[in-house]
């Protein structure tokens, strides 16, 4: 596997982690002994994922599931796929106390997760800390984008802080709380029921370039020992259930492993484009990839479009006109998206599904025709990113009837001119 498989050791006390053992009769401390699968224990050794938690107390002690109301967040993604383009104005920040839980808010998925295939893509606006609230999801990973706000994310394997233009993957099953030191909070999350993510082959790029592995960062052990009465929340089969907990969840005092929650910023990404002509494919800009059983296709791409130098000579710069057999839901954490003139703002989405046509609108096109390509160009002041599907996405009611859906997105392209001259090559 390419980057992810190293291992990782940390404890929060000394001597907490056993010595060459990863289940000893007794482990220091008075703690408890706990292995975390991400994978199926016979995966390939390049491919498996576990750790090994040394805890206050085991997970399984919490009340009974109880089902709760789902909220905004879709169960699943039976609904109709459509071509037609759509594009969302950013959700507001809710007036009312809101957490992250209750902030989610599905846009369009795929799969199913008991099939441990597709995704599910939530938006979130929130203006409040979890309160004795600790969430995990059973159902994948969750691939966290802030737009608005950082994200003290506390978990079971310790603190991860992220703010925007950074990223957070917190694995399927690993239970956290999120704080919001700047209060109001927006940004996506790509839940990926499939398999998980990891960094691409570099294939002729070689060995250096893209997202470089030494710049994902895991969370150092940090341990909680509260008594009290709180809410264990999960997400199991696209439904939210609570279960009552007399203590905190974040408990690890120790860990080692490779199955583990880990941060990127988005800024060290190390972009690689053309310096002689034509616009590459933005397979340049994959950051995050989780493979399908077809060689060459992924059922999840995590792509972002950062600052960069534009040098290829007559050739159109900003993202041409395409169709594309992979479905695309697109946001934009900062600035402004070189492929729009308007419309398109940070905290807003897109969504074009296969094969459905898309590209720069008329203002943008028309500037572009005309630039100097004689000389180099850098995009600056941006962010946008795409989150990437082998199958059509599916948006769900919520998406459809929600008031930030654009209704007339389509006519970004009607003023696109006709310029044929038959007589004139």
């Amino acid at each position: 596997m390419s980057g992810f498989a190293n291992e990782f050791a940390t404890e929060a006390l000394p001597g907490a982690l056993p010595a060459h053992r990863n289940s000893p009769q007794r482990v220091a401390y008075g703690l408890y002994a706990e292995q975390l699968s991400g994978t199926a224990f016979t995966a390939p050794r390049s491919h498996n994922r576990r750790s090994w938690l040394y805890r206050i107390r085991p997970a399984a002690m919490h009340g009974t599931f109880e089902p709760m109301g789902n909220g905004r967040i879709a169960a699943g993604f039976d609904g109709m796929a459509s071509p037609n383009q759509m594009r969302w104005s950013p959700l507001p920040i809710p007036d009312a106390p809101t957490d992250f839980i209750d902030g989610l808010v599905t846009m369009a998925g795929n799969g199913a997760p008991a099939a441990m295939s597709g995704c599910a893509i939530h938006l979130y606006a929130a203006n409040r800390s979890m309160r004795g609230r600790y969430f995990y999801s059973a159902d994948g990973e969750m691939l966290i984008v802030p737009q608005q706000g950082r994200l003290a994310i506390a978990t079971e394997f310790g603190l991860v802080e992220v703010e925007p233009q950074e990223i957070a993957v917190i694995p399927r099953g690993v239970r956290f709380t999120i704080d919001l030191p700047d209060g109001d909070a927006r940004g996506y999350v790509c839940e990926n029921f499939g398999a998980l993510l990891r960094l691409p082959d570099l294939g002729p790029i070689g060995s250096n370039g893209l997202a470089n592995p030494r710049d994902f960062l895991t969370p150092v052990a940090r341990y909680e020992d509260v008594e009290g009465d709180f809410e264990l929340v999960a997400k199991f089969g696209g439904n939210l259930w609570r279960a009552q907990i007399r203590h905190s969840p974040l408990d690890v005092v120790a860990w080692h492993g490779n199955y583990a929650p880990y941060k990127y910023d988005l800024r060290h990404f190390n972009t690689i484009g053309s310096i002689s002509y034509d616009h590459p494919d933005p397979s340049i800009f994959l950051v995050l990839q989780a493979p399908s059983d077809t060689p060459g296709v992924d059922t999840l791409d995590f792509v972002i479009f950062p600052p960069r130098w534009l040098a290829g000579e007559d050739t159109f710069r900003p993202p041409w006109f395409h169709r594309n057999v992979a479905s695309e839901f697109m946001g934009l954490v900062h600035g402004a998206y070189d492929a729009k003139a308007e419309g398109f703002v940070p905290g807003g989405a897109s969504l074009h599904n296969c094969m459905s046509g898309h590209g720069p609108d008329a203002a943008t096109f028309d500037k572009a025709s005309s630039a100097d390509t004689s000389r180099p160009h850098k995009v600056t002041d941006t962010m946008a990113f795409m989150f990437e599907t082998r199958n059509p996405l599916v948006a769900t009611p919520y998406a459809l009837r929600s008031p930030q859906l654009q209704g007339h997105y389509q006519d970004c392209w009607a003023g696109i001119a006709k310029h044929f001259n038959p007589a004139k090559p």
